[in-house]
Parts: C-alpha cells; structure tokens; sequence
C-alpha cells in the first residue's frame, strides 16, 4: 500500500486530513519495532479517516506516525528514543540506523511534496479551509482507571494556536458554533493548538489557507482494546460534514 492518497473531489475549498490515522510500517521498520502493536495503535489516530470521510476532498495517511510523524517539524519526525514518544521503548537497536531515518523522511518529503502540488491548486481559486482530523487519548492511567478530567479534555478540542484570526475568525467561530449547536462540548486550544501541518500550510499558503485542526477524545473507541463504536463514528463524520457549508460561507471572498 502506498504510504499516502488523495481522495475525492479537489475541486472547491475545503480538505480533510487524517494525517496519524495510518497503522503500516514499511518491512525494514517493522523489523525493527519491538513495541507491541496494541501498543503502537494505541498512540496513533485510529479511525479518523473514517470521521472525515464526508469532506469533499481528503488525505488519507496509512505509514504509522511511528515510521514518520507527519505533525512534527522534520529534524523530529521519527522517533529515535523513548523520550520522543511517551517514554515508550520501540527499537531493538540504539540508536536507529541513519540510513533507515533517511528513508523514513523521504516519505516525509514526498508527502509534502505531493500536498503541496494539490493545495497549490486548491490556494490558486482563493481561501480555504483545512481540517485537521485527530484523536486523543482519555485514559492513560489504565483500562480499569478514571477517565481524565472533564475540565482538561474537551469532547472536542479545536486547535487554532497558528490561525491568522484577523482574516479568518469567523471560520473558526463558525465551525465552533456548529459543533455547539450540535451539542458538543468544544473548546479552543485545552489540550492541543495546532503542530507542524497546521505550521506549514499557514506559512505557505499565509492569508489563503486555515488550518483547523480537530482532536476528537476517544469516546468513539476504546482506546486500551482498540475496538471501535461504529455508530459513534458515524455519528462524528455526519457531525463533521455538518459544520462545512457554514464554514466554507465564513471563508473570506477576496
């Protein structure tokens, strides 16, 4: 399976991306992880693919974030040592070999590389909107713990750290009051504000393009079997396609 794809129809102002929803590894990385997979699905982003798949246009990510983290900045995207990724230990050697580093941000490369030929055509009709779909863990402490504090861990958290909100506030409110009148509890910036995709499309595409990136708590799966809530999920992609003609109104016209 390739490492990436564009999916459906490019040809208006809005994209999904679910950039962390890939669970392969390419033969050489696969040789060399030692964490175990339950452990490794459970830090990706299971099933977000299927959350934005009523956008018109998407990027579907299948290499795990484990072979290349596409939301890092590239000196960081793949993981050598534990203290990049939650402590866990991944390699059977120390450290990873340079030139399968090297391979892995060629996948990297090439994913940008790619986007950016599609979103310079997208950037070419004028504004537009990106959503960044994502997940997050709630209950780190263990199957049988608590779930993590309500007031730390939104249902959704909406990341607008990089947002350019003089030219395009009225997107992120009109996206926010869309998920509110749906009934989601939604707030802004709480866990996550945005990384690197949301960096990099807004320092491409400055004035043009709006990064919203969308981290839904794990209430549609769980997280510690991996077994997913299917009419959850189906619920959040409706919910989801909900907000876009809203959104694309609130797109600035020049």
């Amino acid at each position: 399976m390739e490492p990436f794809e564009f999916v459906g129809d490019w040809s208006g102002q809005l994209v999904a991306t679910s950039i962390h929803g890939g669970h392969d590894l390419r033969p050489e990385v696969a040789e060399l992880m030692v964490l175990p997979e339950d452990d490794r699905f459970r830090e990706e982003d299971p099933y977000t693919d299927r959350i934005a798949a009523l956008a018109p246009a998407r990027v579907r990510v299948h290499r795990s974030r484990f072979e290349t983290d596409l939301n890092r900045v590239r000196e960081k995207a793949v993981y050598r040592r534990p203290e990049d990724a939650w402590g866990l230990h991944m390699w059977s050697v120390d450290p990873l070999p340079d030139d399968v580093v090297a391979r892995s941000l060629e996948v990297y490369d090439g994913f940008f590389a790619a986007l950016g030929e599609r979103l310079d055509a997208v950037a070419a009709r004028g504004p537009f909107v990106l959503y960044d779909v994502h997940s997050y863990n709630h209950r780190r402490h263990g199957e049988e713990a608590d779930a993590e504090p309500w007031v730390e861990n939104p249902e959704i958290n909406l990341g607008t750290g990089s947002v350019d909100l003089d030219r395009f506030q009225g997107v992120v409110d009109a996206f926010r009051g869309s998920m509110l009148g749906q009934g989601f509890d939604i707030r802004e910036n709480v866990k996550f504000k945005g990384q690197n995709l949301a960096w990099w499309v807004h320092d491409r595409y400055a004035g043009v393009g709006c990064v919203l990136a969308i981290e839904f708590k794990k209430t549609f799966m769980d997280e510690w079997t991996g077994v997913p809530d299917d009419d959850r999920i189906t619920f959040l992609s409706r919910a989801l396609a909900a907000t876009m003609d809203p959104v694309l109104e609130a797109l600035p016209r020049d």
